[in-house]
């Protein structure tokens, strides 16, 4: 890209232009964080009769949804749709990698801290510290707790995990609970422990906010909503299979994505004309090119050219910023 004068700066420029971070218009709608934004995350989504369909069948036979597709069709984006539609509170991320085991997910133990607040007591004058003030349950633990209300857990990636990872998850989605053998091993006097969920505020009191967890074992009452997404990288064995509902999201077509876009950025139906040469475009790269594209890609580009930054049109080199914004997953 040549060197731009002073006077040639575009006006949207923050960085190296005559303006401040105060300039700054709001955030794009998905783009906005906290408490109240994560509560609000996947109104705005728009499922097909099929997605319907197989969540509310997953609902009634208390089994795991698998979903797959594409990077960006929206496989995540139902999981909070459905926590935000039927009230069943944030959901329960677990985000998987090639190192992720099960008890990752059930629940974590800080033995080290433990033991270096024990040796503290030197003296012996003061009770060891409570086993449940070093245990925490995990994403999948705390969703198979004994909650009021049946929880969402998003186990997100799984076709990343460690080859036997959806093996180990058959007994817990079978059985609906698990044992914690730290608990397990205490004797009869110190029988019931609370242990804090996944998701407790860090002001959480164990008293208050804790699951009493008798005799190391937890057993749900409610069977939660598990939603396991996928993007295609790999096979699962028979057996695991078996115990899922499968559901394969499609990229959504014009009439969807004129909906989406009008949704998340709140255009009216004369607003939405603006972007129609954009959202032709979108869709002549992604079907008759070939190039694997993700909605959020056309959102990013549509919300610039609401804001009178068309990366189609844009200084010299008029084509870098869409190519960088739509720039193929595959």
């Amino acid at each position: 890209m040549s060197e731009l004068t002073t006077n040639s700066i575009p006006d949207w420029w923050i960085f190296r232009g005559p303006k401040s971070l105060n300039d700054l218009p709001p955030p794009p709608s998905w783009r906005q964080f906290g408490a109240e934004a994560k509560q609000a995350r996947g109104e705005n989504f728009e499922a097909t009769d099929n997605e319907i369909e197989l969540v509310n069948a997953a609902l009634y036979l208390r089994r795991p949804l698998l979903i797959t597709g594409k990077p960006g069709s929206g496989k995540t984006s139902l999981t909070y749709a459905v926590a935000h539609e039927l009230g069943l509170g944030s959901v329960l991320r677990w985000s998987i990698t090639t190192q992720s085991t099960l008890r990752d997910g059930l629940y974590r133990y800080d033995a080290i801290a433990r033991l270096q607040d024990t040796s503290l007591n030197k003296d012996g004058n003061q009770l060891p510290p409570p086993i449940g003030d070093y245990l925490r349950l995990g994403p999948l633990g705390t969703a198979f707790a004994a909650n009021s209300i049946p929880r969402v857990l998003l186990i997100d990636e799984i076709d990343k995990s460690d080859i036997d990872l959806p093996n180990d998850l058959l007994h817990i989605f079978e059985e609906g609970e698990f044992e914690i053998p730290e608990l397990a091993r205490l004797p009869k006097s110190q029988a019931t422990v609370k242990i804090l969920p996944y998701d407790a505020p860090i002001d959480a009191d164990v008293e208050r906010d804790g699951f009493a967890i008798d005799r190391g074992r937890v057993c749900c009452t409610h069977f939660p909503l598990v939603v396991m997404t996928s993007n295609g990288e790999r096979d699962f064995p028979p057996a695991f299979l078996r115990r899922c509902l499968q559901l394969e999201m499609k990229p959504p077509q014009k009439d969807k994505l004129i909906r989406i876009v009008k949704s998340h950025l709140k255009l009216s139906d004369e607003e939405i004309v603006k972007l129609d040469g954009l959202i032709e475009n979108f869709l002549d790269r992604r079907n008759k090119q070939k190039a694997d594209l993700a909605t959020d890609q056309l959102l990013n580009a549509a919300f610039l050219v609401l804001k009178d930054i068309d990366p189609q049109h844009i200084h010299a080199d008029k084509d870098a910023l869409i190519e960088t914004l739509w720039h193929s997953l595959g």
